[in-house]
């Protein structure tokens, strides 16, 4: 086995949803055979569509997650999918060279310029060394070596408030001292790093209130939600998760409100629903998303929790 670095664009040329599945042809299928059952990163290149003359994509590496087969695309010849699982966001993106250092060491020319042969391919096996230093990168924040970046508080909303019933997950102790590649698969890390990414798409404000406070110990008062929950297979993806304050998290998770695939809210005409707590929704009565399209909640997921969860 050995690990690969896979490209995906905001909007892919190719039928992926790299939470799950990632679209490929021929060429590249002795590497991504080679990293089936490994684990591999996600990388966002500056186009972000097929477009050659756009541009505006990150250029970084996003995300982490695990092949665990390969199927024929039934539709396409000599195209495949790789199917992914444990699909995990960095809780920010790491750029592909820092100063003169290359995370992918094939993406260095000897004089110290990218090579520009080796960057244009979509797939890249890479050394575990190098897997793991752009893990440590990625979740920089999650594991203690770096502040999650977020925009200055507004003083009103700077009162010491102490968001006791919000509580992240637990970070063990010990855990710094194990591999990286040992945490990405456990429970209270992947909460962290769902937790980060989420608040910083979402700048630490409730997607269905707009409200957003932060403590004064800089803690915000928004929580991570799963559209569809982990329980039910529901991925730990920023397209999986809202920002939600306590109270509608504690009602979008009991089906009480949900959202449709424009993004306007629904809530349950079988009662339970405080007029108090209605009047807490946006004015509009739809779900403030994030800029990027990439990071708005996936139609996939919305329809689970309509199907699923809601009690519409």
């Amino acid at each position: 086995m050995s690990k690969a670095v896979l490209t995906t664009k905001i909007n892919p040329t190719y039928d992926d949803l790299p939470e799950q599945r990632y679209h490929f042809p021929r060429t590249y299928l002795r590497q991504i055979e080679a990293a089936l059952g490994d684990w591999i990163i996600y990388y966002e290149p500056r186009r972000p569509s097929g477009d050659l003359m756009k541009s505006g994509g990150k250029q970084a590496y996003f995300a982490t997650a695990r092949i665990v087969s390969i199927v024929p695309d039934p539709a396409a010849p000599d195209h495949f999918y790789a199917l992914v699982e444990d699909f995990l966001p960095f809780d920010h993106a790491v750029p592909f060279r820092e100063a003169d250092h290359y995370y992918e060491s094939g993406l260095r020319k000897e004089d110290g310029s990218t090579n520009k042969g080796a960057f244009g391919r979509a797939a890249r096996n890479i050394a575990d060394a190098e897997y793991d230093l752009i893990l440590t990168a990625g979740f920089a924040h999650v594991l203690g070596h770096r502040k999650r970046e977020r925009p200055t508080p507004d003083p009103a909303e700077e009162a010491r408030i102490g968001f006791a019933d919000n509580p992240q997950a637990p970070f063990e102790v010990d855990s710094v001292d194990r591999p990286i590649i040992s945490q990405v698969v456990n429970r209270p890390f992947r909460d962290r790093a769902f937790s980060a990414a989420i608040k910083t798409a979402y700048h630490d404000t409730c997607a269905v209130t707009g409200i957003k406070l932060i403590n004064g110990g800089g803690r915000s008062e928004a929580q991570a939600a799963h559209i569809r929950p982990v329980a039910d297979g529901g991925p730990d993806s920023v397209r999986n998760g809202l920002a939600l304050s306590g109270t509608v998290h504690w009602m979008f998770d009991r089906g009480l409100i949900s959202v449709d695939d424009d993004y306007s809210l629904l809530i349950t005409s079988g009662g339970g629903v405080p007029d108090t707590v209605t009047r807490l929704i946006n004015p509009e009565r739809r779900l403030l998303v994030p800029n990027r399209p990439d990071e708005r909640p996936h139609s996939q997921f919305l329809r689970y929790h309509r199907e699923w969860v809601f009690k519409g």
